[in-house]
């Protein structure tokens, strides 16, 4: 789905922070949205949490930087990194390019993921959000 531009993929959650998770086997993969990466711009670095790190729901993991600005990360789920995106480290414009895709941030081995999930947002009510958001 697409708002005002920005694309919306389904069997995602949301943050209202504009940071999306998606639960695959053990593990949830993290990153940011087609509307952070787009507002960004140019990103040029990614500071991601290093595996083992432990990251704490909705709590600052990172940050990525472009031309523009520095914007935290927040994390949307609680638990231990089990990998970051290495190729973050040369390419951080992958951000940009495939934000759902090749330019994810890390992935956790959440703690309470069940419990957390709920406070997202899925695809539908993300979309609302921003609407509502870029309505202003």
């Amino acid at each position: 789905m697409e708002v005002h531009g920005y694309q919306i993929l389904e069997g995602l959650l949301y943050t209202k922070e504009h940071e999306w998770a998606k639960q695959e086997g053990a593990v949830v993969k993290i990153g940011i949205t087609d509307y952070a990466a787009k507002t960004l711009n140019d990103v040029v670095y990614v500071a991601a949490p290093k595996p083992k790190s432990k990251v704490v729901h909705m709590k600052s993991m990172g940050t990525v930087e472009s031309i523009k600005a520095v914007s935290e990360v927040y994390s949307p789920i609680s638990g231990e990194v089990a990998r970051n995106n290495g190729d973050l480290d040369t390419h951080p414009e992958l951000v940009n390019k495939a934000p759902y895709g090749e330019g994810w941030l890390v992935e956790v081995t959440p703690s309470n993921f069940a419990a957390e999930a709920k406070s997202l947002l899925d695809a539908k009510a993300y979309a609302a959000y921003l609407n509502t958001l870029l309505a202003k």
